[in-house]
């Protein structure tokens, strides 16, 4: 199919881009990767009477370390972030997440902050975000503001945008001494969608007992959800087979309302939220015990 008539722009700064999507209202969509969009408007799911391409805002793309952690530019292709030297060293989950996006031809195309914007609960950078504890900037011709991950995503597709925002910005808090991440997931092939999936950060203090431990799952309902409850049960434990156990368990029955549908059923889906959350779990604190020296 062909996507219906549309009238197309290519800004080059982001003060032009912001006054086309002033201008234009609801009536348009802003342009990233197009992996989502393009898609979606060929079905006509999507029918915007007006694209604004992002592609030309050179400004937006960037990866940069300082004090208050990495930030991330929206319109970094995702390709960027799996070979950047610097992404492993500082956020390590992230690393190693990018290998489950989809695949290389779509990550070369792919940007953080379209897939961010999307909010498909089905993606890994969304719960991944969450588990990092990541900010948003917004920005609009009001000015730009900052949203925490665990708020920007507010149910299925929607995010906490207002008409006329870009997501301008990723920042991601430096991580806490000896800490340990993980991410697993479970998809009929590589590239698939996840069928379930979790992103685990943990970190220990100086006698190895949990300090804190954040467990964001995807494809487990209209969102990224947060295990706050299963995290909060691992405070102040030494980590261990039975307390581990005890937290997937509450993950997958107190913390998720996973949905069903042709490729799982809701009881499945909490099994393997219950199983991927127990390994994420295990690995993620075998390399904060290494960090600890206890490895």
């Amino acid at each position: 199919m062909k996507p219906a008539p549309f009238e197309y722009f290519r800004p080059h700064t982001l003060d032009e881009a912001l006054s086309l999507l002033a201008e234009h209202g609801t009536d348009a969509k802003p342009l990233a990767g197009g992996q989502s969009l393009i898609p979606a408007m060929n079905f006509r799911l999507a029918t915007p009477a007006v694209l604004v391409d992002l592609n030309g805002l050179s400004e937006l793309s960037y990866i940069n370390d300082g004090p208050g952690g990495l930030t991330i530019g929206g319109m970094t292709r995702q390709r960027a972030l799996e070979r950047s030297a610097m992404v492993p060293q500082r956020v390590p989950l992230i690393a190693e997440t990018m290998p489950y996006i989809a695949h290389p031809a779509i990550r070369n195309r792919g940007t953080i902050g379209g897939s961010l914007a999307h909010a498909d609960p089905a993606a890994e950078l969304p719960a991944v975000m969450v588990a990092l504890d990541a900010a948003f900037t917004a920005t609009g011709k009001a000015g730009a503001r900052e949203i925490a991950a665990s708020d920007f995503f507010t149910g299925l597709f929607s995010t906490g945008l207002e008409p006329g925002e870009l997501l301008t910005e990723v920042r991601i808090p430096p991580q806490a001494e000896h800490c340990g991440v993980a991410f697993e997931e479970m998809s009929r092939r590589h590239g698939d969608f996840a069928l379930v999936g979790v992103a685990v950060v943990v970190h220990l203090d100086d006698r190895g007992r949990c300090a804190g431990a954040r467990i964001a799952l995807l494809s487990v309902g209209d969102r990224p959800m947060l295990a706050d409850g299963a995290g909060r049960s691992l405070v102040g434990q030494s980590p261990s087979a039975q307390s581990i156990r005890a937290a997937a368990d509450a993950a997958a029955t107190s913390d998720i309302d996973p949905p069903g549908d042709i490729h799982a059923s809701p009881p499945y889906r909490r099994q393997l939220a219950r199983v991927l959350t127990r390994r994420a779990l295990e690995r993620a604190f075998e390399c904060a015990r290494q960090g600890l020296g206890q490895g």
